[in-house]
């Protein structure tokens, strides 16, 4: 017999009353009746249990953005997926879901400047190595400078940044590193600085802050995690871990 019903659970059940009903008919004993309805019950909950699985991660494309507007985000997609591409040997940034990871970090206190120093004159001329000199945060800096970039990009190769052929991405990042890119009161190379630093972070980092999905990059260089004892490999030397990762909420790669 077929039952249309709304959920697999209601299917589920009919199946088992309709399973108990025809034990009944049959005329067999009580224990085999016990029996078969206790399997039957275990099946159902099996299934509750198979159903209730979380599904997936959103897709980065209906994901829902704490910082970015539009614009900033389709340039963050594609910035990462030239930074860390996905066709490397390993798990590119979009599969490891970086941009939702700096999409998170902009609203930290880093990302705000809490604790930096922030009163002029700064030397924009000076060597990167000595570190960012500006007015702007982390976070303002990402709002300023992918606009500019997006219009450097249209002037200079038709069309804006996410738009582009991998090629000519990788062209307009290599003038953003170089300071190539003019921003008001912002070197691109600064920028530029910030985009890289984060994200090797959204990659790298424990799951729990929105990157490193699956812990894909820790499966891919051998990184153990947040195990909290190696007493068993301490006079292992070159010898390759065979655990996979744990995360700092316990998840397991």
């Amino acid at each position: 017999m077929f039952y249309k019903t709304d959920s697999f659970q209601e299917k589920t059940g009919l199946l088992v009353t309709e399973k108990i009903l025809s034990v009944i008919k049959s005329g067999v004993t009580r224990r085999h009746l016990l029996i078969g309805a206790g399997a039957c019950a275990a099946s159902a909950l099996s299934a509750r249990h198979i159903a209730a699985q979380p599904a997936g991660p959103v897709p980065l494309e209906h994901y829902q953005r704490v910082y970015f507007n539009g614009q900033e985000w389709a340039f963050i997609m594609a910035a990462v997926a030239r930074l860390i591409p996905s066709d490397g040997r390993g798990p590119g940034a979009i599969e490891a879901r970086v941009p939702v990871f700096i999409d998170r970090q902009m609203i930290t206190p880093w990302a705000r400047g809490e604790d930096w120093y922030h009163q002029a004159p700064f030397n924009y001329d000076a060597p990167h190595y000595t570190g960012y000199q500006g007015r702007y945060s982390p976070a303002e800096a990402y709002r300023i400078a992918i606009p500019a970039i997006d219009k450097w990009a249209q002037e200079n190769y038709g069309n804006i940044f996410a738009r582009l052929s991998a090629a000519r991405q990788d062209a307009v990042l290599e003038q953003v590193q170089k300071d190539g890119v003019p921003i008001d009161e912002l070197r691109s190379g600064d920028f530029f600085s910030f985009l890289w630093q984060n994200t090797k972070e959204g990659y790298f980092a424990d799951p729990k802050y929105g990157g490193n999905y699956d812990m894909v990059a820790w499966v891919y260089i051998g990184f153990p995690g947040a195990r909290a004892s190696f007493l068993d490999w301490v006079d292992k030397d070159n010898v390759r871990y065979r655990l996979g990762p744990v995360s700092i909420d316990g998840q397991r790669a």
